[in-house]
């Protein structure tokens, strides 16, 4: 009958680069080797033959050819496998349409395949031309292909046929009487179906529903596509099956006759582990046994072609009978397989694929005999094999390498996306970066890929300020082939290396200015720099007279500039300091710092021959509140001439503004005192922060001459008042493990976690002083989000010396008495708070903490006021007035329970700036607490 072409696109060949795992030995350089394989002929074609081209083959039979479509060739007995590269297997049953039988034991196969390319003009046939020789038949036949059900009996004898006559006629005596003529071609008169109802047709229905019914010499055959309207599905043994029965009516010499043919295919019964392939036949296939069966010969084959022991040993074939299966056995990846790509979800998966055939030969009690005959095409369910990435990377060689594999042949590389973009292969290596494509022994591959740390595509951070950690993000784009599938997989590389050269500073004073030069380490100029207290800009670096180029920078800064510290005045000399920080603002790193201090010539007493006297004040550094407009001479109304932020200067006469004089041999000794007084009752202004400033004014006079005395300053400390400065006093804060305050968390112990309102109990402590008359003093301590003392938000626990008395969990100072360890109680304060967490919205700002404290080192002999009044002295007032504007965060809100860890730390920049790093929350529980918030509440 007419059809469309029977077009097989699996044997298209688009690349012919991919290597498929099965080999067949070509009998001539056409490509093409046919064989026969018991009652069947194969025909095998290499993909090199077919490469680019479209497939159609057509039957021959004398001059007749007959193009076969998918239709026609189930119907007919023909079947095509073909794997991805283009090796195609054409099976011709030796009882199909179209085959020159020779009494069913000669059998000539005539097939023409057409070779389709591009153009319509290119056209390449081959015709082949097969005989086999096959007389083993069994009594009753049973063929299962991958598309059609076949099966042939023995025709009865006319002693048999005379015999079933007259019931065969009786039973259809309601059915059409004559066989058309169709079916007189093959002595066919009609068929009845059983699906299980039974179903009639005569011979040209059938032929038009699909199926194929003929004589031959000696035998009856019918075949069936599967899945059509008059086959079923049963389970056989566990085994899903695919069942015809029919009943098949023709013309014998002697009259009409009937024959029952059925035919049972398995469509399933295969088991999968990730090794071997066990696929199950039922070994009573009930639609074709009955009564009582032996099994005279079971073979394995693989391709339709049957394997002897040493074979099937040789590939670790397995050939085994159970109670209700034959079971077959075959390692996942034989040689007689071929694994092929896959890419679901864009994820790199396999698949093996392998054609067993199982041929049994039983005999039943009548002693009839059967051959079941089954090619089963098995492919494995997809497996994942993501790729294995090897990390190659030697930091010290500055060079990332990397090998990822395996994949199958069937895999390409197609490009790689970095941090800038898309890169081909090509485009990688022109750019320096070395791909390769490693193909290994067993027919898989891999890639390697090599980078260099300085490449574009590299991205890099410094987590310390020595330390550059390089980081590489890539995705590898594949292609399947020949399908063209594409998949990708990413690939993130990281490596630390300590490369960072930082940046140097050198400095040199002559008599009026500090000369300071800056030399760029590995990063360049990426950095900050701080001149004293001051940012370098540009409009600085212009007054500094900043000179720069591509290695180091230069300044030339003033000993008088604002920038500098004074530390020690003389008579006549002024030791002045300048300050110079390399800063990294991104981590708060200090990468470089200069404490450059220099004693440039200054006169700061002069006396003439008139007796006038002049001298010049000048704010150092012990003394940083100084407001030196504020001096004055021991007559309060005697103020400088001249004064600005850091020089204050007086003129006056010798008998004016409180000068002394003083007589003793032939010298007259002038003196005053410039300082800050308090009032009118002419006593100094002292400060509980800073010393009190006292400069004492000297001229010595002869009778006959008039000199200037050599000044000689230093500041005195008010006595018994302890002097507090940057290095002079060192106070530790630290976190107690317990109420009883003997225990201390060390550093090698943080992160240190706490539970919500769990008791924490700290110790300040003043160290290195046993002096009983100094006493510190908790002024202020509160709580941020941040490191940063300042930050927002905060929550003050101690204010004013006192506990805060907004917050409902009042923070508890505990007692310090004198013990084997507290030698000066004084020196000690101890407190307690209980653990809490920032909220916002019902939500936990941050898992940490950080505690801060101001602490105050006062003289117990003093009477000053302020926080020298002792430990909560007076009651607080509102809680925040610190930190007015505060949007406030409520404290302790609850949440589920939320663990988390982080670090514990202890930071200590001066004596009165004491800094607890941050506590963490373990678990928040379910009962908010009120009244934690500040004023200005956002939530």
């Amino acid at each position: 009958p007419p059809g469309l072409l029977w077009n097989l696109m699996a044997a298209v060949i688009i690349l012919g680069q991919a290597r498929p795992n099965i080999k067949l030995s070509l009998q001539s350089s056409s490509g093409l080797k046919s064989d026969c394989a018991g009652n069947l002929m194969r025909l095998s074609l290499d993909k090199a033959l077919a490469v680019g081209s479209q497939l159609e083959v057509e039957a021959i039979n004398g001059t007749q050819h007959t193009v076969l479509t998918p239709s026609l060739a189930a119907q007919c007995g023909y079947s095509m496998e073909s794997d991805p590269w283009g090796n195609t297997r054409i099976y011709t049953s030796l009882m199909g349409c179209y085959v020159d039988n020779k009494e069913d034991t000669t059998f000539n196969v005539g097939l023409r395949l057409r070779m389709y390319g591009q153009s319509p003009s290119d056209v390449t046939s081959h015709d082949v031309t097969q005989t086999c020789s096959y007389s083993r038949w069994a009594s009753r036949e049973i063929l299962c292909d991958r598309n059609y059900m076949e099966a042939s009996n023995h025709m009865a004898t006319p002693d048999v046929e005379a015999k079933g006559q007259v019931q065969d006629v009786k039973e259809d005596s309601k059915t059409n009487t004559i066989p058309g003529e169709s079916g007189a071609a093959h002595g066919i008169w009609k068929m009845t179906f059983f699906t299980p109802e039974p179903v009639a047709m005569v011979m040209r229905e059938a032929e038009q529903a699909g199926y194929a019914a003929m004589t031959t010499p000696t035998r009856l055959v019918m075949r069936s596509p599967f899945n059509t309207a008059e086959t079923y599905s049963e389970n056989v043994a566990g085994v899903p099956m695919e069942v015809f029965r029919v009943s098949v009516y023709y013309k014998a010499p002697h009259g009409l006759n009937v024959v029952n043919l059925a035919a049972a295919c398995p469509t399933g019964g295969v088991l999968f582990t990730e090794d071997v392939i066990s696929w199950h036949i039922p070994r009573r296939v009930t639609p074709l046994v009955d009564g009582n069966f032996k099994i005279l010969e079971m073979h394995m084959g693989i391709n339709g072609q049957r394997l002897d022991k040493s074979q099937m040993a040789a590939r670790g074939y397995t050939l085994s009978t159970t109670d209700f299966h034959i079971i077959t056995e075959l390692p996942v990846g034989g040689p007689d397989g071929y694994y092929k790509s896959h890419a679901p979800d864009y994820q790199y998966h396999i698949t093996y694929s392998v054609e067993p055939m199982l041929d049994v030969l039983w005999r039943a009690d009548d002693s009839h005999d059967t051959r079941y005959k089954v090619l089963f095409p098995i492919t494995t369910p997809l497996m994942p094999r993501p790729p294995h990435v090897e990390d190659h990377t030697v930091p010290e060689d500055r060079m990332f390498s990397i090998h990822m594999g395996t994949f199958l042949h069937d895999v390409e590389l197609k490009n790689i996306t970095f941090s800038t973009g898309v890169l081909t292969l090509e485009e990688c290596n022109a750019k320096g970066f070395a791909v390769q494509e490693h193909n290994l022994p067993n027919g898989t591959k891999s890639f390697s890929l090599q980078v260099p740390f300085d490449a574009d595509v590299v991205l890099k951070h410094n987590p310390e300020p020595l330390v550059t950690v390089y980081f590489l993000p890539l995705i590898f784009g594949f292609l399947i082939l020949p399908e063209e599938t594409p998949f990708a997989h990413p690939v993130d590389l990281e490596a630390s290396l300590q490369d960072v050269v930082l940046p140097t500073i050198t400095g040199t004073c002559d008599q009026n200015v500090f000369y300071i030069t800056v030399k760029y380490g590995s990063q360049g100029h990426s950095f900050q720099t701080m001149v004293g207290s001051q940012q370098l800009t540009p409009d600085l670096g212009e007054v500094y007279k900043l000179q720069e180029n591509g290695t180091h920078y230069s300044l030339v800064v003033p000993y008088i500039a604002k920038d500098t510290a004074f530390e020690l005045i003389t008579s006549d000399s002024i030791r002045a300091r300048l300050d110079v920080l390399l800063w990294d603002p991104n981590n708060s790193w200090v990468l470089g710092d200069l404490y450059l201090a220099c004693s440039f010539p200054l006169t700061t007493t002069k006396c003439y021959p008139n007796g006038t006297m002049a001298a010049l004040a000048v704010k150092v550094e012990s003394v940083p509140n100084l407001v030196p407009s504020w001096l004055t001479l021991k007559d309060q109304s005697c103020k400088p001439v001249f004064s600005d932020d850091r020089f204050a200067y007086f003129s006056f006469s010798a008998d004016s503004c409180g000068t002394t004089r003083t007589f003793f041999d032939n010298y007259m000794l002038y003196e005053n005192e410039i300082s800050l007084y308090y009032g009118n009752k002419g006593t100094t202004y002292t400060s509980p922060v800073d010393p009190d400033y006292r400069q004492t004014v000297s001229c010595y006079y002869v009778v006959n001459d008039t000199q200037t005395i050599a000044f000689n300053y230093k500041p005195r400390n008010g006595d018994p008042v302890a002097e507090i400065g940057s290095g002079q006093l060192l106070v530790q804060m630290r976190l107690a493990q317990d109420s009883l305050y003997e225990v201390f968390y060390q550093a090698e112990d943080y992160p240190v976690v706490k539970y919500l309102r769990q008791p924490l109990y700290f110790e300040v402590e003043l160290m290195g002083s046993t002096d009983p008359h100094l006493e510190l003093i908790l002024e202020n301590c509160w709580a941020t989000l941040h490191e940063d003392r300042t930050s927002l938000p905060s929550w003050d626990s101690i204010v004013d010396t006192c506990e805060n008395s907004d917050d409902s969990y009042a923070t508890i100072f505990h007692p310090v008495v004198r013990d084997a360890r507290v030698t000066v109680p004084s020196h000690i304060k101890r407190f307690s708070i209980n653990m809490f967490t920032f909220t916002k919205d019902e939500e936990v700002l941050k898992d940490e903490i950080y505690v801060h404290c101001d602490a105050v080192i006062c003289d117990t002999n003093s009477q000053a006021d302020g926080a020298c009044r002792g430990q909560c002295v007076h009651p607080t007032g509102m809680s925040n007035s610190r930190h007015q504007g505060i949007k406030g965060v409520k404290r302790g809100k609850s949440l589920p329970q939320c663990v988390n860890t982080d670090k514990l730390g202890v930071l200590s920049n001066k004596a009165v700036d004491l800094h607890l790093s941050h506590f963490q929350s373990k678990e928040v529980w379910t009962q908010a607490t009120k009244g934690r918030f500040h004023q200005d509440p956002f939530y």
